[in-house]
């Protein structure tokens, strides 16, 4: 399975219903006894001097931990198994993006692509000091809600301190079924302010597409919260209703999509070019392939502005980065999160997996976006009290209210793409 995952580069804080997050079936013997029979017979000393993985070291050190660990009711050996795979694949240095994933973990990541599950609605990462933090609030979740912001560093769950903990332990412990609470305490990057908030997590169904016409104007703000199954589909029905109603311009916003399916980004950019590539990839070879536009695009000459920031990751920076290199369209807000590796699923025996980066993601003029990310072209920064809009709250709204709008974000992409239409 070959995805742009940002649901494959973050963790989903989500309850699946009807299994558990992080919960193990397979035992020791599915690591540890096979790997008592493949221990080379030249392999003596507790090295590998060709390379290969010192298999003997590790059953060495679980032995080790079994015979002496003093608090024997925490060595369960499930734990340890993934523990052990876990930080294998951290060791490569792709935080947050390559990992492995038990079955149950798995199971819930393809729950969360359909765009339906509970939790706090909140997508996490790890930061460059190895923090939990915040990539991007879902639209009209309990975390958005709540005022949960891209970057806002999670200190404590429920009072204990989780700012150095592993994502998954981070994730496990604020997951939880709807109508039940969490207490988080956060850490603004900003002002350094740290507060407590309280969630109650919901039942969460994902609107992949929404739009609206800005009053006032003919100018329709085309929301994408996120590149799961189908959202190329979505898309293309919500241009076409626009322009229905008298759209000559769309506000693509792509602000707080932390990416998904590499399909439905070639079909999300494809509507807005006739012809070219969606994204270059690299191969560890140094192999660049080149992904074309697919033809027939029902967007491809009406005037559009982008609206990014940085809770724009994955599938999200690779259709910024496309419309930028071929001046479709005009970058407003702030620099991209910087997600930049194809992720390729390897399944393992009893059902875990490994998400592994097998090829770097550049934009079509060869730019590397692996923790570059995708610069603007005109930088608008949100001020730290306002989230950005979204269609759902334009519903009501009138022409004075949008022009005292706070989000200076979509109130500067406005006034470029208004300068386009009238010419």
């Amino acid at each position: 399975m070959r995805a742009l995952r940002t649901i494959g580069f973050i963790v989903i804080v989500l309850f699946a219903l009807t299994v558990g997050f992080l919960g193990g079936l397979v035992t020791d013997r599915t690591v540890f006894l096979p790997i008592t029979g493949l221990i080379p017979t030249s392999n003596e000393g507790t090295s590998a001097s060709d390379g290969s993985l010192n298999v003997k070291l590790i059953e060495e050190a679980y032995q080790t931990i079994q015979r002496n660990y003093a608090d024997q009711s925490n060595l369960e050996k499930t734990n340890l198994t993934y523990g052990a795979l876990t930080g294998m694949v951290d060791s490569l240095g792709d935080t947050g993006h390559s990992r492995f994933l038990t079955p149950e973990t798995l199971a819930s990541e393809n729950r969360a692509i359909q765009g339906e599950f509970e939790g706090i609605g909140a997508l996490l990462n790890v930061n460059e000091a190895g923090n939990p933090v915040i990539l991007s609030p879902m639209d009209g979740s309990p975390a958005q809600k709540a005022g949960l912001r891209p970057g806002d560093i999670i200190l404590e769950v429920n009072g204990e301190d989780v700012s150095q903990a592993p994502l998954s332990e981070v994730v496990q412990r604020v997951l939880g079924p709807a109508g039940t609470q969490v207490t988080l305490t956060l850490r603004s990057p900003e002002t350094n302010k740290v507060r407590k908030v309280n969630i109650t997590r919901a039942k969460i169904v994902v609107r992949n597409v929404t739009w609206q016409m800005l009053p006032g104007t003919n100018v329709a703000h085309i929301r994408v919260a996120q590149f799961s199954q189908n959202v190329t589909d979505d898309l293309v029905q919500s241009i076409k209703d626009a322009k229905a109603q008298g759209a000559q311009g769309i506000l693509l916003d792509l602000r707080n999509n932390p990416g998904g399916l590499l399909n439905e980004a070639i079909g999300v950019v494809s509507q807005f070019l006739s012809s070219g590539s969606v994204l270059e990839t690299k191969d560890a070879q140094g192999k660049i392939t080149s992904v074309p536009v697919k033809r027939g695009g029902v967007a491809t000459d009406i005037p559009m502005v982008a609206l990014i920031n940085e809770g724009s990751a994955s599938a999200a920076e690779i259709t910024a980065g496309a419309l930028q290199d071929y001046n479709r369209a005009e970058l407003v807000g702030q620099k991209t999160f910087g997600t930049g590796t194809v992720l390729n699923q390897f399944r393992m025996s009893d059902g875990s997996a490994m998400l592994l980066a097998t090829e770097l993601w550049l934009t079509p003029k060869g730019r590397e976006i692996w923790h570059q990310g995708v610069a603007p072209d005109v930088t608008v920064e949100l001020p730290a009290d306002v989230s950005p809009s979204i269609p759902e709250t334009e519903r009501d709204l009138t022409a004075e209210g949008l022009k005292n709008s706070k989000d200076v974000q979509l109130l500067k992409g406005l006034e470029l793409l208004q300068q386009i239409v009238q010419k």
